[in-house]
């Protein structure tokens, strides 16, 4: 799997308006290549026009087999986060981004917040 430095934590609220500023770093380091791209997409699916600008401004990253890895990694990173009960109303659209990208519906756990 491709490594790349990365964030590690890459949503909405660490990143900052004009100027542009990413905070929170302390999970940065090797990521596979892609996942910043992928949580970042994956934490816009509510508001799907954002969802679509990220995909198509990371199509060059996304849109590779190491990209699509990476995108797998950070979407299986916040399932197992809406299995501790995170994330509710985003964890359908995170399970049919999954979907997706595999052609395989994720298992979903007994007492999860996802319904399967």
């Amino acid at each position: 799997m491709e490594r790349v430095t990365g964030h590690g934590d890459l949503h909405w609220g660490n990143l900052t308006a004009a100027p542009l500023c990413l905070l929170d770093w302390e999970r940065w380091g090797l990521v596979p290549f892609g996942y910043d791209a992928g949580l970042l997409h994956a934490s816009s699916l509510l508001v799907p026009d954002v969802a679509a600008r990220i995909r198509k401004e990371f199509a060059a990253v996304l849109d590779t087999p190491a990209g699509r890895i990476g995108e797998l990694a950070a979407l299986a990173e916040m399932l197992q986060a809406v299995a501790r009960g995170w994330y509710p109303d985003l964890a359908p659209r995170l399970v049919a981004r999954a979907e997706a990208l595999t052609g395989v519906h994720p298992p979903v756990p007994v007492h999860s917040e996802v319904s399967a």
